[in-house]
């Protein structure tokens, strides 16, 4: 008999919905073709890449042409970061120290290689980027790339990027944000938002893997990051990616369609488990604003433990007793360094943190089996 697991890793990827596996399945056998070929087959394909690029584009209230197909976040972040400041001849860029390494990483790269002076913004014990500061930088430096997630991955903080955008534009700066953790989780008029770049992965809310998209303002222009072909007008060579574009399409579509319905079920899960946690662990304290649902994901919940001999072996004693969660960020479990993100939040702390990050797939029962765990461990 298959013992029980438990899948509470969902900021690091979620399950493909069965719906979405059956359509990949079932175009995989019919739609093989490139969609670059003139002929009946490839203009079969073209049809699924543009189809699933209006969906995207109607869900976001944005042009079918801001919209470019990529491998994923990391693609689309590096992209927007790297052709940005090299096409618009941008000297100075600010971001969070508490930023994804797929935006810190690059911004860095460009600073040793004495292309931009590299600002870091202040943040608050939660996470939370101050707005003076940002004003103050972007006002005593020529025009400016500013790089801030709109909700961190590790602590689940949410960033008004409404307000970010807004300064920006007044200062004549360019402005990206990852939204990876908030895109389809969350919804977003790009009418509304001054955002020049943005960047999405279709595994971060029931998609494939290996997919993803950024979207560029139609009032910026950049030259493409990877060159070839001329795939995605010109702006990303690469055969397309036919049935992992369909499947990112259909899962926004899903996501969107059940919106409100869903983001009440997670939400009352994460208040479920936050409640077991304060009444049946001792000391249990958490991280940002994570327990503060209309300023944080509500997807995630990270939290820290008291000091314990077993502090390193948390993760994997977890695991052993079928709970799959994540330390952190996900990318950095296992490693030998410690999270950039919590190292800036609580720096001298030496508490175990966990996060545990939530999907519609879940149920309490997995919450209440967890908790029996954690009790085990520190019984």
């Amino acid at each position: 008999m298959r013992k029980k697991r438990v899948f509470l890793d969902n900021a690091a990827t979620t399950p493909i919905a069965p719906e979405i596996i059956k359509m990949m399945s079932q175009m995989m056998r019919t739609n093989f073709a490139n969609p670059s070929s003139v002929h009946s087959y490839g203009r079969e394909s073209k049809i699924i890449v543009e189809s699933a690029r209006k969906k995207i584009s109607k869900l976001l209230n944005t042009s079918p042409g801001s919209i470019f197909f990529t491998s994923g976040g990391t693609e689309a972040d590096n992209m927007a970061i790297k052709c940005a400041i090299h096409d618009h001849k941008i000297t100075h860029a600010i971001t969070s120290r508490i930023s994804h390494h797929a935006v810190l990483f690059p911004l860095e790269d460009l600073q040793k290689e004495g292309l931009i002076k590299l600002s870091y913004v202040d943040i608050d014990k939660n996470g939370v980027i101050s707005i003076t500061h940002l004003k103050e930088l972007l006002e005593s430096y020529p025009r400016t790339f500013v790089s801030i997630m709109h909700a961190n991955n590790e602590i689940g903080t949410i960033q008004d990027i409404k307000k970010i955008g807004d300064l920006c534009k007044e200062n004549n700066a360019i402005f990206h944000s990852d939204t990876v953790q908030t895109m389809a989780h969350f919804p977003f008029d790009m009418q509304k938002l001054n955002i020049d770049f943005m960047a999405a992965s279709a595994h971060k809310f029931h998609g494939p893997k290996g997919v993803g998209f950024i979207y560029i303002s139609e009032d910026i222009q950049i030259n493409p990051l990877l060159r070839g072909g001329g795939q995605e007008r010109n702006m990303r060579a690469g055969t397309e990616n036919i049935y992992g574009i369909a499947g990112l399409a259909m899962a926004m579509e899903m996501a969107y369609k059940n919106l409100e319905e869903e983001t009440n079920y997670i939400k009352d899960l994460k208040t479920y488990m936050i409640e077991k946690l304060q009444n049946e662990l001792e000391d249990v304290q958490f991280y940002g604003k994570c327990t503060d649902m209309d300023n944080s994901l509500y997807t995630v919940l990270s939290c820290h433990f008291p000091e314990t001999d077993i502090a390193e072996m948390l993760l994997f004693n977890l695991d052993i007793l079928g709970v799959a969660c994540s330390g952190g960020s996900a990318c950095a479990s296992g490693g030998s360094k410690g999270s950039h993100v919590l190292t800036e939040i609580v720096p001298e702390s030496k508490r175990p943190g966990i996060r545990f990050s939530f999907s519609k797939y879940n149920t309490k029962e997995d919450i209440d089996f967890t908790i029996d765990k954690l009790k085990e461990l520190f019984s």
